[in-house]
């Protein structure tokens, strides 16, 4: 089974995701296989005092890349946006950020 910690990979930091603080979403860079259910309670472990009330993932594709003549792709991987619910306390990583 894996851990919290091998099912969120890293937060995202970008001015998209940060406006969505204001109003409890945070985004998180998440295992390709991990589930909604498994991406909540992970959350939920690694963020004490956290509740989740909704997850919503996307698969990001993979961006085309070139070194001269040369042509690849970048992986793929899976983001996470979750909510969190109006009681829940605030996760204090994304805070210090802003």
């Amino acid at each position: 089974m894996k851990t919290a910690q091998d099912i969120i990979l890293k937060p995202i930091i970008t001015e998209e995701s940060m406006t969505g603080i204001m109003v409890k979403k945070y985004t998180f860079k998440v295992a390709k296989d991990a589930n909604k259910i498994e991406i909540a309670k992970a959350i939920e472990t690694v963020f004490p005092g956290v509740k989740v009330q909704k997850v919503n993932t996307m698969n990001v594709r993979g961006h085309e890349r070139r070194q001269g003549i040369h042509s690849g792709y970048t992986p793929s991987w899976k983001k996470a946006i979750v909510t969190l619910t109006d009681d829940s306390k605030e996760i204090e990583f994304f805070n210090d950020m802003m």
